[in-house]
C-alpha cells in the first residue's frame, strides 16, 4: 500500500475536479449499478497517470458537450478493496492502472487501459473519452 502523503494529493486532483471516491467494494457495486453513465478512473502513482491519464480525464469531462452522469475514482495500491471490485466489473480485461472505464446502465461500454495511456499525450486521452461520451452519454 502506498503512503497517504504520496497518494492524497493525487486523489485530491480528481475530487477537486468533481469525482466521487469509491472507497469500498460495496460503494463500487452500488455506484456501478446506477442508471445512466458512470466514468470510473483507477488512479495510480505512475508517471503516465500524472502526465496523461489524470489531465486527460479532467480535460475530457470539463470540455465535452456530453458528459457522464457519475464521475468516480479509486486509487490502485491504496483503495485496495474498491479497486479489486472495480476490476471484477472490468473483466475480461486484465488489471490495469491507470485505467479509465465508461459504464452505461451498469454495462462496460468503453475502456482505456494503461497500454493505451503510456506515451500518449493528455489531449489524445481526452479526445478518446470525448468520442466515447458523444456515443454513450446524454
Amino acid at each position: 500500500m502506498y503512503p497517504a502523503e504520496i497518494v492524497l494529493p493525487m486523489k485530491g486532483e480528481m475530487t477537486e475536479g468533481g469525482f466521487d471516491e469509491l472507497l469500498s467494494a460495496e460503494s463500487v457495486d452500488s455506484a456501478l449499478t446506477q442508471k445512466g453513465t458512470s466514468l470510473v478512473f483507477i488512479n495510480s502513482v505512475c508517471g503516465c497517470a500524472a502526465g496523461s491519464a489524470r489531465p486527460g480525464v479532467l480535460m475530457a469531462v470539463h470540455n465535452s458537450t456530453k458528459r457522464p452522469d457519475h464521475l468516480l475514482t479509486s486509487f490502485a495500491g491504496f483503495d485496495i478493496d474498491a479497486v479489486k471490485k472495480i476490476r471484477e466489473h472490468l473483466l475480461p480485461y486484465p488489471p490495469s492502472s491507470p485505467a479509465i472505464a465508461l459504464f452505461k446502465d451498469g454495462q462496460l461500454v468503453h475502456i482505456i487501459e494503461r497500454h493505451n495511456i503510456e506515451g500518449r499525450p493528455a489531449q489524445m486521452i481526452a479526445q478518446n473519452l470525448i468520442s466515447a461520451f458523444e456515443e454513450h452519454c446524454n
